[in-house]
């Protein structure tokens, strides 16, 4: 947390601001993968198991050096129930509802409903102040969700609502995720690190016995290369340290202004990487729920 009073050197505002940018960039690009590999074929089983394998496997090493019998310190009973909530239980959650709905849903309706849960959560459970301002936020937030709501009643139908639902869902279990976070005073550097070794040993297995890998070899080597290099580092591992030196550099309060960037540099990455042309409707919802992010980490 920031000082009154206490100034920071421009060289640690300019890091931070980098490293903050850079992950938000980084789990832009995750949801635009992820997009694409469920239009190339993948199944969002198999997207988790890019997504979570290969970031356990890099932080196993540290978890097996700072204590694995009790996952340090963390609990077994508490990580499996880490890893739902922010594992790939949730991530498959968000995978199907790419199947349902384009990318600009899924990038904007699953932050605004972390942030939009994490209110009310705070509020219920931690026993935050229910302020002037974060009402304003999280009711600038509905209004937001609501237009893409319309959108999909009007151009999809009732599967896109279903898929614009499971969006919500996937927010509401990472709201639930950094509440518990908060809850039990564990930094979420430590606490994804857990997921990732779970990741590996439980679900990793279950995947193979489960689909027995047959989705994944059926695909090219690229398009495999393709998610391991984007959701398994640039969105799994890499962002993971660079937010949390923005943290450090920065204080929590300034930092977590990042992750309300991820929408908008979805939906740029979306249209370079993809051609992927966000509707008016999109645009209009996303510009309203940035709106509702300021309100809520001011």
């Amino acid at each position: 947390m920031d000082l009154p009073g206490q100034s920071t050197p421009a060289r640690a505002i300019l890091i931070g601001t980098l490293c903050g940018v850079t992950a938000s960039l980084g789990w832009a690009a995750g949801f635009v993968a992820a997009k694409h590999g469920i239009a190339v074929g993948f199944s969002p089983a198999d997207l988790a198991f890019h997504r979570f394998f290969w970031t356990g496997l890099l932080l196993l090493a540290f978890s097996l050096r700072d204590g694995f019998r009790d996952l340090r310190g963390f609990g077994w009973g508490r990580g499996l129930v880490m890893s739902v909530l922010a594992g790939p239980p949730q991530a498959m959650i968000a995978y199907t509802g790419f199947i349902l709905v384009p990318l600009g849903h899924g990038t904007t309706i699953q932050p605004a409903c972390a942030a939009l849960f994490g209110l009310v959560l705070a509020t219920v459970m931690l026993g935050e102040p229910a302020t002037l301002r974060r009402i304003i936020g999280g009711l600038t937030l509905i209004a937001g969700l609501m237009v893409f709501g319309a959108e999909s009643l009007a151009t999809i139908g009732s599967h896109g609502v279903g898929g614009d639902l499971l969006f919500a869902t996937a927010g509401l279990f990472w709201a639930i995720f950094g509440t518990l976070l908060r809850h039990y005073s564990v930094s979420g550097t430590r606490a994804i690190a857990v997921v990732g070794v779970l990741s590996v040993l439980v679900y990793a297995p279950l995947y193979g016995v489960v689909a027995g890998f047959d989705g994944i070899l059926r695909m090219s080597l690229f398009e495999n290369l393709v998610q391991v290099v984007v959701q398994g580092i640039l969105s799994g591992v890499l962002p993971i340290y660079l937010f949390a030196r923005a943290v450090i550099l920065l204080g929590a309060g300034r930092a977590a202004t990042f992750p309300a960037l991820v929408p908008g540099f979805s939906l740029i990455i979306g249209y370079l990487a993809l051609g992927i042309m966000p509707s008016i409707a999109q645009v209009i919802g996303l510009v309203i729920v940035v709106i509702g992010f300021r309100f809520v980490v001011k």
